[in-house]
Formats: structure tokens, sequence, C-alpha cells
């Protein structure tokens, strides 16, 4: 009971007590009557009055015409509420001065707490649920499999070395209306290698002028560059699955990667995915100190304003259009900024994407139920894949794991360690292999190296590698499967006959532990004391001779 209750229940008592004292003079609406007077004038005495009572009587009335009645007491006074207050057992405190609550308000408050809890799980369920409705709808849109197959988490396929590589490429067939030519080549190529357990990733840019031979002959010839393979193996965008199969086939053979998985995306999902997460923020970066300006896109805003004009060094937050501009700009006539072509692009096309993987995993896009349901709807109605709807789930956890310096990129232009150039091919300007055309081997060492950048790449321990088996070319086989385990080699010869089994290590001088674990992991042998057979160069550190291994897999 509060204080105040209390005081207006006992101001009410005390009250009650004065009117209850005063006399009545009613029983059941009878008046008495005054002893002595008459049933037949009840106003007359029985007896009449001597004139001393007559007297008497009369100096009565007058005083009593004179004199106020005593006024009833009501209400009630400061002394009578301080000692009704008194009368309040005063609160039990703890040693800190704190009221202690009773056992009903504990379990009142208790009660309170647990409603809120369950009605804030209700909504976070409610609102999980909405969004894992949209990405299942969305993904029955886009992945392979059915929508129920959402509630599992399968883990990505993966290639000997643990990686899985996903082929992504845009075409523009969606661009002015899709009635412009040329909507299905893919101008822009990438391929993102990603190790789910070191929960790294990495973007390589395949340049869009790469030379290559066609598996699917079309109007452009038996040889092109390889932005028209999706194109002349899906007839003009028909067959998508055999499209894709091509680039696939294509671009892992350039790149020397198993691709399992290929993402087709067009003009209309980086622009309403760069809107739906309310822009990014791009780093202007360029070889010209006046930064980037291509007027190719100005005819967009009716040469009203300049969608492609930065100034170096500057962060630029970008929309949907403006981001979409920036990733196609090259060194289009009167601009400046992007003396490298296509080569400026695909970088320029990588900061767009690494800056959208940031602003969609950051903790304001995720907190935000429409940047995450318009993230959904992008990719759902303009995207295309061969992923499946039970690995959409591995993909969500990894697109938050990888971030930052774990989401790096390999340029094939890298100064000092460039491994693709310019040339000319029946009059076309083109890229190809600094080694060759069709010769990719230097490409695929670069890669893999970048990708398996551990103990083993640091190590950069040289192994020779000599021919022990007896068939030719087996050498060069070893040579190329030790290169795609991040290893360096050196010179490749043959041996000296003699008996090697399956294969032979030894180890010139010590160190190199990374190396030499793989090595006799690699071959399932140890490593064997003694000179080698033939002698090799100063800066050689292993030497395998393969054997019997090598014949095995020749036949």
């Amino acid at each position: 009971m509060s204080i105040l209750g209390f005081i207006i229940l006992r101001a009410s008592g005390i009250i009650s007590g004065v009117f209850m004292n005063k006399r009545n003079n009613s029983i059941d609406g009878f008046v008495s009557r005054n002893r002595g007077t008459s049933l037949e004038n009840p106003h007359k005495p029985d007896v009449e009055p001597s004139s001393l009572q007559r007297g008497l009587n009369k100096a009565k009335h007058n005083t009593a015409m004179h004199t106020k009645p005593p006024r009833a007491k009501v209400g009630v006074n400061r002394n009578e509420i301080d000692d009704s207050l008194k009368e309040i057992d005063q609160p039990e405190r703890d040693k800190k001065g704190r009221v202690k609550k009773s056992p009903e308000q504990k379990s009142r408050r208790k009660k309170i707490i647990k409603r809120v809890i369950i009605a804030i799980i209700v909504l976070l369920l409610a609102v999980g649920a909405y969004v894992g409705i949209k990405a299942a709808i969305a993904g029955g849109k886009a992945f392979q499999g059915s929508v129920l197959d959402f509630v599992q988490k399968a883990p990505l396929k993966m290639d000997e070395n643990g990686r899985s590589n996903i082929l992504v490429v845009g075409t523009s067939e969606d661009n002015e209306g899709g009635t412009h030519p040329g909507g299905n080549l893919t101008d822009s190529i990438m391929v993102v290698s990603i190790d789910q357990k070191k929960e790294d990733a990495y973007m390589i840019s395949m340049p869009r002028d790469m030379w290559v031979t066609l598996d699917n002959p079309c109007d452009v010839g038996y040889e092109s560059k390889i932005n028209a393979v999706y194109m002349c193996a899906s007839e003009d965008g028909t067959n998508e699955p055999a499209g894709m199969a091509a680039m696939q086939s294509k671009v892992g053979e350039v790149f020397g990667l198993d691709l399992q998985y290929y993402v087709h995306v067009n003009t209309t999902v980086v622009k309403d995915a760069v809107e739906a997460v309310g822009g990014v923020d791009i780093t202007i970066e360029s070889e010209d100190p006046r930064g980037i300006y291509d007027p190719n896109f100005d005819w967009q805003c009716n040469y009203e304003c300049r969608l492609v004009d930065y100034k170096n060094g500057e962060t630029v937050t970008m929309d949907g259009q403006r981001a979409l501009a920036f990733a196609r700009a090259r060194n289009a006539s009167g601009g400046y900024g992007l003396p490298n072509g296509n080569f400026d692009r695909e970088k320029n096309q990588q900061k767009v994407i690494r800056a959208l993987q940031e602003k969609a995993v950051s903790a304001g896009t995720l907190t935000n139920i429409g940047k995450v349901t318009g993230l959904i709807d992008a990719f759902g109605d303009n995207l295309r894949t061969n992923f499946e709807v039970k690995e959409i789930r591995t993909l969500a956890d990894l697109g938050q794991a990888v971030s930052g310096d774990k989401l790096q990129s390999i340029s094939l232009t890298e100064e000092g360690e460039s491994v693709v150039t310019t040339g000319n091919v029946s009059g076309q300007s083109v890229v190809q292999p600094v080694d060759g055309l069709y010769e990719y081997s230097g490409i695929q060492s670069y890669i893999l190296k970048k990708l398996l950048s551990d103990e083993v790449t640091k190590e950069a321990a040289e192994v020779a590698i000599l021919n022990g088996s007896g068939v030719a070319g087996a050498a060069q086989v070893e040579a190329e499967k030790l290169e795609a385990k991040g290893m360096t080699i050196g010179m490749i010869d043959n041996a000296p006959e003699g008996e090697y089994g399956t294969a032979t290590i030894y180890q010139i001088g010590e160190g190199n532990p990374a190396t030499k674990k793989r090595l006799e992991e690699t071959y399932k042998v140890k490593i064997t004391a003694g000179d080698p057979p033939l002698l090799v160069s100063e800066t050689t550190s292993f030497v395998v001779v393969v054997g019997t291994i090598a014949s095995a897999q020749s036949q």
C-alpha cells in the first residue's frame, strides 16, 4: 500500500469518527417529544409555567438568540497526519541503503522481463523468417535445387588444393533495352578463389582480350578474344548452360584452375546491388595526377553532368549508376587517367566488388531489413549460377568471414612480375602471355604461387626434377604437379639408369622444413641421405628422381 493511500484511508476514518459521535435526535423518522408536552398539542405543556419559570425561559431564549452554536469538527489537521505517518512501517533496506523488494515485486519484475525477452525473440524470428523466405524464393530463381534445401548447409566443392574456384562473368544484354549488338560478350571476367578452412579469397581478373582458340567455332572463326566464348557456345545467349560450361573450360585452361562454379550477372545486378546497400565508397587511384575522366558515359545524363570524373586520391560515395559507369570506364577518347585501358578497368571492377562486399556485410546493412531484402531481390532477379540452394548458407557465412585483408587481388600485370602483354593478331589488338600465344604455363605458375602463398612458397626452395622412369616427359609432368603445390622448380633432366622405386628424394643442405614435409607427403617416401645421382646447380635444395610412379601415371 502506498503512503498516499494510507493517508487517505486514515483521514477518512478520522472524519467518520467525528460524525459518528454527534447525537442523533431521530429514530426511524420519528422526533422524540419533550417531557411534559401534550399529545393533543405537542407544543403546549401539560402544566402552566409559573411567572419565575417564564422569566427563566425568556432569559434562556434571549441568550440562545445571541450566541452561535459551536461548529462541528470537520477535516484533518497537520498533527493528525503526522501521527498517522508515524504509524507506517519503515521499508526494509539492504547494506547499500536500497529498499528491498518484496517477493511479490521480484516475481512481477521477472515476469515483465521474461515477456519483453519473448517479444524480442518473436520479433527477431519473424524478421528472420521473412528474410529467409525472401532468400529462399530468390534462391529458387537463381540457384539449382529445391527451395526446401535452404535449411541445409553443404560445404562448397573444392579442387586438389582445397580451394573453391568461382568464375564470375558479366554481360550487358540488359543494357539499353537489350537491343544493342554484342550484349552477350562477356566484357567482365573474373575468378574468385576461396579457401573455406583458412577463410581467405583471391580475385583474379581475366583480360577480356586474351586471345584463345575456340572449342565451339562460330561467326568469329576458330580463334578469338576470350570474351566471345560464351556468345559462341550459348548461341548468342539462348543456351546458358552450354555457354557457361565453355567459359569455365577456357578460363580454367588459361589460369590452370579447376572452376567448380560460375556466376553470370548483368549490368542491372551491379546497379541494383549498390543501390540496395546505400552506395559504395571508392578511393580513386590513377597514374594521372588529375584523376580519372571518361566522357563515354556523359550521354546518360544528357551531357549535363560527368558520371566518371574524379580527382586522384579522393574517396567517393557512388550510387548504382556511377559505380557501374566507373567499373566500365576505360581509355575513351577525350578522357584521361586510365592509360592501361582494360587493365585499369579490371582493377576498378575489383574495387567496386570489394567495396560492395564490405558494405554488404557491415553492421549497418545486416541490421537494415530493407537493405538485406533489396540485395536479395537484386541478386535473385539478375543472377544465374550453378550453385545449389543447399550451399547458400555456406556462401553467406564465407561472405561475412572473408573481408578486409582476407580478400586480396592477384594482378597479372604486377610491375616486375607481369605474365601477360599486348600483341596484334590479324590486325586486332589482343592480350597474350609473355611466353607467347597459347603458352599459359607462366600464367598458371604465377597464379598458383599466389594462391598457395604458405610456408612452402615463402621458403622458395629450388627443386630439381630427374626422370628415372624411362618414360619420356615424366619429369615435366612432375614439375607441373609440384608447381601447382607452390614449389619452385629448377632444372629438369634425365637421371642415370638405376632403381628409384616410386620416387627418391634427396635434400642438399639443411632447412626448408615446410618444403621437405610437402615432398614427403606428396610421394609418400622419406628423404634419402647422401648425394643425388646427378650433379645439380648450387641453388638446388631438393632433388626428386621420379621412378615407377611416373610409369604408372603414363599408362
